[in-house]
């Protein structure tokens, strides 16, 4: 392999990492940061703090998966501003190690006896069989995917 070929490779995979990187920081609330939900302080509960990245830098944050869904089911709403092609990345805090994931890849709990800041909440999971393990656990009565969940079930939740 020439110079020319491996300068251009290694600059390709720095190039992505860093878009990666960049992408998958975590938002964290500030103590004024309020959910345009429902009003709370979004940091007095970073075990349950969701948030929605936008494409010019902006971003909402959520006390949790609950009132992050009503707020992309209706982001007229809360934000006239906003569309959901404006939406680059979905964040949700995993419940067994607190760490952020993408949302839209996530696997969640519905109807278990764990209760977020805003009563019944879904519970997010990075991967399938620690949904499978918190369900069994907690009652848990369904697991769904980001795509199955709809404004609906998010209703019936309150």
């Amino acid at each position: 392999m020439n110079r020319f070929k491996l300068v251009f490779l290694v600059t390709v995979v720095v190039a992505v990492h860093l878009a990666w990187a960049a992408e998958t920081v975590p938002i964290k609330p500030s103590p004024t940061d309020k959910c345009p939900v429902c009003g709370m302080f979004v940091a007095k509960y970073p075990d349950f703090v969701a948030a929605i990245l936008f494409n010019d830098g902006s971003y909402a944050v959520f006390d949790g998966t609950k009132d992050m869904l009503k707020y992309y089911f209706d982001m007229k709403k809360y934000d006239r501003a906003k569309n959901p092609s404006d939406i680059k990345s979905i964040q949700v805090t995993s419940y067994y190690n607190l760490n952020p994931i993408d949302g839209r890849t996530a696997f969640y709990v519905l109807g278990s006896d764990v209760y977020g800041p805003m009563g019944i909440e879904l519970i997010p999971f990075a991967n399938q069989a620690e949904a499978q393990e918190f369900m069994k656990d907690h009652k848990g009565k369904a697991i769904v995917t980001f795509g199955e969940i709809t404004r609906e079930m998010i209703e019936k939740m309150d």
